[in-house]
């Protein structure tokens, strides 16, 4: 402050030096803040599980607002179409486990192989021989789409193997997240037995905690050893494979839509299925019968005129395993 007997240009000297002084704080405590974030967005960007819900971020927030998912919440679903989805879903997770295989023992996967906690394959053929019965392997279909995606995941297992992990987290996290949500809804709204028929791609046996199991998976794969450029290639093959994913619903849609079920018409798999479960009905008493009934009644609103309505219902069954699945990563 001026004191009286100071020179007057003391008046002038004093406040400007303190102003520069104001300033002078100002951009360092800027430059400490620009520090901090630089800092923070470096930490985040070697997480790599953050990197890839980042990276997903919006194509599944689209996919959580779609009619489809708001459809399945409802319960707007057939049986045929569910067929259909869990025939193809076997063919990925057989192609996705048969390149998790052959890299088991790889560094850039090895630390996050659970086969006994994740792998859905055996599940989805006990599945597939309660809808189609013992000869399921001649009866499921296999539409372009799927066998694209199968042929990118052998790709990448054989030539690409960093880039493995990507698939394994979409599918495996997001059945593992959402998938037991659906797994309540498709129970109800097939009237599936309550024992669990039909339902075993959503049942875990391995995982007695998700929270805790998923928290694991996501430290291991932070700790893998790449790169920030190989990163970024996991981040885009994340996106692909549910692009991947959304191309194998649209195929199936389409192939719903003209009645085909593995080059044959749609209804007379319903009758095969139909009457597998009158059959079992003879062999397991009243209860069963009661239930094949009901699958009986369901089955039998699977008309050419509702067809492709239904397909749209049940595609939210894959996009909300996905979308719901990441989302809640």
């Amino acid at each position: 402050m001026w004191q009286p007997g100071c020179p007057a240009h003391s008046r002038t000297v004093l406040p400007a030096a303190s102003t520069h002084s104001k300033q002078a704080g100002k951009q360092r405590s800027e430059r400490n803040m620009e520090t901090s974030q630089a800092h923070s967005s470096e930490r985040m960007s070697t997480d790599l599980s953050e990197l890839l819900k980042e990276a997903t971020k919006e194509v599944h927030e689209q996919a959580e607002n779609t009619p489809f998912m708001r459809n399945f919440q409802k319960g707007q679903v057939s049986l045929q179409e569910f067929k259909l989805v869990t025939a193809s879903l076997y063919f990925i997770y057989s192609a996705l486990e048969e390149e998790i295989e052959r890299n088991k023992n790889n560094p850039v996967y090895a630390p996050v192989y659970f086969p006994a906690e994740l792998h859905r394959k055996a599940a989805l053929e006990e599945d597939l021989k309660y809808f189609y019965g013992q000869n399921w392997r001649e009866e499921i279909p296999c539409p372009e789409a799927t066998r694209k995606y199968v042929e990118r995941l052998h790709y990448i297992g054989k030539n690409e193997p960093e880039l493995l992990v990507a698939h394994a987290y979409t599918r495996y996290l997001g059945d593992l997240s959402g998938g037991q949500v659906l797994k309540k809804i498709a129970q109800k709204a097939l009237q599936l037995p309550s024992t669990g028929e039909g339902l075993a791609f959503f049942t875990f046996d391995g995982v007695s905690n998700a929270t805790k199991f998923k928290q694991l998976y996501r430290s291991r794969m932070n700790a893998l050893e790449m790169d920030l450029a190989t990163k970024k290639r996991v981040m885009e093959e994340a996106k692909k494979a549910f692009l991947l994913n959304i191309q194998v619903f649209e195929a199936l849609q389409e192939l719903v839509s003209k009645g085909q079920e593995n080059g044959h018409p749609v209804q007379p798999k319903t009758e095969l299925l139909r009457t597998r479960n009158v059959n079992k009905s003879h062999e397991h008493g009243p209860a069963a019968g009661k239930e094949s009934e009901r699958t009986k009644m369901r089955s039998t609103d699977s008309t050419p005129t509702t067809s492709l309505v239904r397909w749209i219902m049940a595609l939210s069954f894959l996009a909300m395993t996905v979308a719901v699945g990441l989302f809640a990563m």
